[in-house]
């Protein structure tokens, strides 16, 4: 277990895998102001402490019920404001911009900003009997966390729109199946599955990830010539790495690589 800033948050690290854990399960995994500025400390940790691959997964039934709508009601609690500019928008951009795999390990219903947050990491898992939900439109608020940002891009102008108007379920099978998330995993496998899969890419050329995901955070901004030439100067930077001069002398000399993410 690794010391957190709050004990509304579980950290635990295994090699070069850290699993941080939402936990507040009473509440759904519902963030509040201590979490959520916990959780942007636990990101910053991650960059600095030699973690190649990162799961975020919530403790309990949920994955992550969204915003604590009690300390949005609070009148001595944090401005609805304050907690978009404070809270979610930092953990979305620490999320995107953090050089290493994120997994998304959605155990249970991920929620508003909780399904957004989920949806923001770089490959999402989710059990078969998870859900995700837009729930915004439910109490007359807009999705936020990166919702309107990623959800469109992942599955579509029109399914976005109807899913965040509508406010409608979708189950894990659908999800996947829509391109919204890359895997739902039959509940009696996922644990396995997410560890499996965590170690699988803590082992990979994870210097290579950073840069591909560095490419992909890119692609949407960038017309086709902007792109081909950000391509061109990041495989430069990865050509320089001590992983690619591993993989290829790994691979002429038939053997398995032992990347270390340098």
């Amino acid at each position: 277990m690794i010391p957190t800033p709050t004990n509304t948050l579980i950290c635990t690290r295994d090699g070069d895998v850290t699993t941080i854990r939402l936990n507040r399960p009473d509440r759904y995994n519902s963030f509040n102001r201590e979490m959520a500025i916990g959780l942007q400390q636990l990101l910053d940790q991650c960059a600095e402490n030699g973690t190649r691959c990162l799961v975020l997964t919530g403790e309990g039934k949920a994955f992550c019920a969204g915003q604590d709508l009690n300390e949005v009601t609070d009148p001595n609690g944090p401005a609805l404001q304050s907690i978009v500019a404070e809270h979610y928008n930092p953990i979305i951009t620490r999320l995107r911009d953090l050089e290493l795999p994120i997994i998304a390990a959605v155990n249970g219903a991920a929620a508003g900003a909780g399904a957004n947050i989920a949806l923001a990491c770089d490959i999402v898992i989710a059990k078969e009997s998870s859900y995700f939900l837009q729930a915004f439109s439910h109490i007359g608020l807009i999705p936020d966390s990166g919702g309107t940002y990623h959800l469109p891009r992942l599955i579509g102008f029109q399914r976005a729109s109807a899913l965040m108007m509508l406010g409608e379920k979708v189950a894990a099978k659908d999800a996947e199946a829509m391109g919204m998330i890359y895997k739902a995993v039959p509940d009696a496998e996922w644990d396995e599955y997410v560890v499996k899969l965590s170690q699988r890419l803590a082992a990979m050329p994870t210097r290579g990830l950073a840069l591909t995901k560095r490419a992909l955070n890119a692609t949407f901004e960038n017309n086709l010539a902007d792109q081909l030439d950000m391509e061109e100067k990041i495989q430069t930077t990865a050509g320089k790495t001590a992983d690619y001069h591993e993989g290829v002398s790994a691979f002429l000399e038939k053997r398995k690589a032992n990347f270390t993410g340098k």
